[in-house]
């Protein structure tokens, strides 16, 4: 896959939505309370974890980035805040942040990453001992 592929683009989009849910209390004017700590804790966690994953891809991230997303999506109603502008909010960015989340596992799943070649040339069969027996007879011979 290339430098900046698709997973790319959800983790920089992951990283976007985070700061964007931070900043939600204040850009909305939440009233403080539940809805506003509830936008920087998951805003923190998705944008850490989208960092995390642009500096060193691990697959965990992404179901970790699939949880918080889902969270930030039930979160007005498990701690009711339903029927407000924070409502709204959460549901947009938690829906976005799942279904970023779920793109990126799911490519990952059809494209995993190759693992690096090893650059030693390869050893014989035998090991060491065998060269030497090889040599022995190719002198020999």
């Amino acid at each position: 896959m290339d430098n900046w592929s698709n997973a790319k683009f959800c983790d920089v989009a992951n990283l976007i939505l985070g700061a964007c849910l931070f900043f939600s209390p204040w850009m909305f004017g939440f009233d403080a309370g539940k809805a506003s700590e509830n936008a920087n804790i998951a805003g923190i966690v998705i944008a850490v974890l989208a960092i995390a994953a642009l500096a060193a891809f691990a697959i965990w991230e992404e179901w970790l980035n699939l949880i918080v997303g889902l969270w930030t999506l039930v979160s007005p109603w498990v701690l009711g805040f339903q029927g407000t502008t924070a409502m709204t909010v959460h549901v947009i960015i938690g829906a976005a942040v799942a279904i970023l989340a779920a793109v990126e596992i799911w490519i990952m799943s059809q494209h995993p990453p190759r693992a690096p070649a090893s650059r030693s040339p390869p050893r014989p069969a035998g090991g060491p001992r065998s060269l030497r027996m090889e040599s022995h007879e190719a002198r020999h011979a």
